[in-house]
């Protein structure tokens, strides 16, 4: 029997990364990205300095590993969720992120509603220009006079500015909400960008 290629991580690495993210987190929310060290996140975290760097090299070391993490889990919660309700959808293709960005409000209230840190707010907008491109590709935007490149620059720049919305006003509306709301828009413009692509 072949061995996983997986190997499986230990739980203590896992719950000291974990301590680091929440205290990076916890130092956000008191004061500007520029002033954190590794010094504070350790001491938050209640870890030594040593500790900190058996786990990453340095803070953008550690923001651009938590930015790839985050990509994964929104891209595992969008698929979990479409595969859950089977169907496409309009108010369901997006369920799964909103969900997720909901279920973890307090990291994205951070790094994206607050401060948009910049490697997040890129990969969260790689992930929806991903998806509207895959939309555009199965519908002829031309017989509507629109330019492909731009329908997915204001696709995804539309969605990303929303959800920072949604964040900064403290999430007023519901997932479930806010997918039927984006699904009617879509209707509306008669342009079915996301609807049509596979999740």
């Amino acid at each position: 029997m072949a061995e996983s290629n997986k190997t499986k991580i230990d739980p203590r690495v896992v719950r000291t990364r974990q301590l680091l993210k929440h205290a990076l987190i916890e130092l956000l929310q008191e004061m500007e990205p520029e002033k954190i060290t590794v010094n504070r996140i350790a001491e938050k975290a209640t870890i030594n300095r040593v500790t900190f760097y058996l786990h990453y090299r340095d803070i953008q070391d550690m923001m651009e590993k938590m930015a790839d993490e985050m990509v994964e889990a929104i891209k595992l919660a969008m698929t979990k969720t479409v595969e859950e309700k089977k169907t496409g959808s309009d108010d369901v293709i997006l369920l799964g992120l909103l969900e997720h960005i909901a279920e973890n409000a307090s990291f994205y209230k951070v790094m994206i509603g607050s401060y948009r840190i910049p490697i997040f707010q890129e990969k969260l907008k790689d992930i929806f220009v991903q998806k509207i491109t895959e939309g555009v590709a199965k519908r002829s935007l031309q017989e509507h006079g629109i330019q492909q490149d731009f329908a997915i620059w204001f696709g995804s720049s539309a969605l990303l500015g929303t959800i920072v919305s949604w964040l900064r006003n403290d999430m007023p509306y519901s997932p479930q909400f806010l997918a039927r709301q984006f699904a009617l828009l879509l209707r509306r413009g008669d342009l079915e960008l996301l609807e049509k692509s596979t999740f």
